[in-house]
């Protein structure tokens, strides 16, 4: 198991507490947070082997035990610190966390012999405490080939069970642990967020005083405590992420700040004056704007494959960065707008489990390829609490609700090589496409939507006459936290005036074609 840098353990929030989730390689754990989150309390996830020690000075008021794809009788399976179930805090264990708490309290945990997955019926024997106001007969989503067989010396008792599951849910006899089989976190249980809300509340006793503008002073107290009278360079990207993660900055250390936009050539319509009008004119930032996009574009001449034109990218932008930084000589810190879904899906998980799926994000070398200390404010949020963040801090709607625009910029929407004239017919499809969107009043319905340049042409008939030319893919997608998405069902009619336009507009687009694939098995970008 990975070592763990308690240097990157979170301090507890002042305003209501805290309530780690010890992270057991779930896919649902950032789920869990969420949840804690939105009934008011911060909850933040940490790496299952923390010492009961480093969560006692965390001053927790429970802790959260999350699933995992493990079996805790695997060679090699996570475990946890056995202390933790001896420090006085109400614990929760769900699914894995569960069956791993028992196993050290002395129950026993075996194979089942029914598995379940999917939903099950529970059968509630104790209302009270986690299961209060909570109906007797529920529906609960099930997701286990092990389950606890046995309780004998281990001082619990059982809760609630299915009918293939007889210790669905065990609460010990000083009632400061309880253990759920199923997930509570999920959609799938109806009354799921009623139980994390008694465990919070009912167990813990949680104030519910976390809000937004809380955790904007706390963020911005402890930025100003580190930075003291250095500078921070934040790389702008024109996003919503490194937007929100600049105006928080600049609130914690004001003109000690500098912000560099790199205009790359492959941004979107309109893009380097929305960066400059809101970060110059609204913000009053040092704004640096650094036009290299004839240097990107002679990078990715005759370039198709898509991790190369990332590599390219990104080398190329640390070029250019060390040049504006090397005009700051008191600049120390680099800020990164890095998002939980960001760290989780560049394999650098809290359980050490997490696949390497994204390859185009800010957790890479770039702060020690120029020799900084890195500032990543929004690291523990999710993108919706990050767009609450910016409300908070007063950054424009138009950027607090713009949706997600990719690192390495149309270069990976432009499938195939990417000159200045695909790049322009992608612009003008992707701008008709989103003034439809919006027009429609579905741009905040979606999580993202954009347009992809294929690398194919197609026959088409327009006039008399026969055309040879470009196909353009739409993609929409609605998601909660970008870690799966679905794509979105949009209005046939609000499809064929997207098509109709940008077949009539756009000079060498005969074709246009809807993604209705999701995310898993698909990611959301094309490249």
């Amino acid at each position: 198991m990975a070592e763990l840098d308690q240097s990157r353990l979170p301090a507890s929030d002042p305003h209501s507490g805290v309530v780690p989730i010890l992270d057991f390689g779930s896919q649902t754990a950032q789920l869990i947070a969420r949840r804690v989150r939105e009934a008011g309390v911060y909850a933040v996830l940490v790496h299952p082997s923390i010492s009961a020690d480093a969560l006692r000075a965390m001053h927790p008021k429970g802790i959260i035990l999350s699933g995992g794809p493990s079996s805790v009788y695997d060679e090699g399976a996570p475990t946890m610190d056995a202390g933790v179930l001896r420090l006085g805090v109400p614990v929760l264990g769900i699914c894995y966390g569960m069956q791993i708490a028992c196993r050290h309290l002395g129950a026993t945990v075996e194979r089942a012999a029914d598995r379940e997955f999917g939903r099950a019926s529970l059968t509630v024997h104790d209302r009270r405490g986690l299961f209060h106001a909570v109906p007797a007969q529920s529906t609960v989503w099930m997701s286990h080939g092990d389950q606890i067989s046995g309780l004998a010396g281990a001082g619990l008792e059982a809760t609630a069970s299915t009918a293939t599951c007889p210790y669905a849910a065990v609460r010990s006899a000083d009632g400061l642990f309880h253990g759920v089989q199923f997930h509570p976190e999920v959609t799938h249980t109806p009354h799921g967020s009623d139980m994390i809300r008694n465990f919070l509340y009912e167990i813990c006793g949680c104030s519910g005083g976390w809000r937004m503008a809380g955790f904007a002073e706390h963020q911005a107290k402890k930025i100003r405590e580190r930075v003291g009278d250095s500078r921070v360079v934040c790389g702008l990207s024109g996003g919503v992420d490194s937007s929100v993660a600049a105006a928080l900055i600049h609130r914690a250390v004001g003109d000690r700040l500098t912000c560099v936009f790199v205009d790359n050539g492959l941004l979107r319509k309109n893009e380097r004056d929305l960066v400059e009008a809101t970060f110059r004119d609204h913000f009053r930032i040092d704004l640096r704007v650094i036009d290299a996009s004839a240097a990107f574009l002679r990078d990715l001449e005759g370039v198709e494959d898509p991790q190369e034109k990332r590599r390219r990218i990104g080398h190329r932008f640390i070029e250019v960065f060390k040049r504006a930084a090397s005009d700051l000589p008191d600049a120390r810190f680099l800020a990164q707008g890095t998002l939980y879904p960001d760290v989780i899906e560049s394999g650098h998980g809290h359980a050490g489990h997490s696949a390497n799926i994204k390859l185009h994000h800010n957790v890479g070398g770039l702060p020690e390829e120029l020799g900084f200390e890195l500032i990543e404010p929004l690291r523990d949020l999710f993108k919706d609490e990050v767009r609450n963040l910016g409300e908070v801090l007063g950054v424009p709607g138009q950027i607090v609700w713009r949706h997600p625009f990719p690192g390495p910029g149309l270069a990976v929407r432009v499938l195939g090589a990417v000159t200045p004239e695909r790049l322009a017919v992608l612009r003008d499809c992707d701008e008709i496409l989103l003034e439809e969107i919006i027009a429609a009043e579905l741009y905040r319905k979606t999580s993202q939507v954009f347009a992809v340049l294929l690398p194919i042409r197609s026959v088409g008939v327009m006039g008399d006459g026969r055309t040879y030319e470009n196909v353009v893919a739409v993609r929409a997608v609605e998601s909660q936290d970008f870690m799966t998405a679905d794509w979105a069902r949009i209005p046939f009619d609000v499809l064929a005036r997207i098509s109709n336009r940008i077949i009539n507009e756009v000079r060498g687009v005969n074709r246009v074609v809807y993604d209705i694939s999701s995310k898993p098995p698909s990611t959301i970008e094309w490249e």
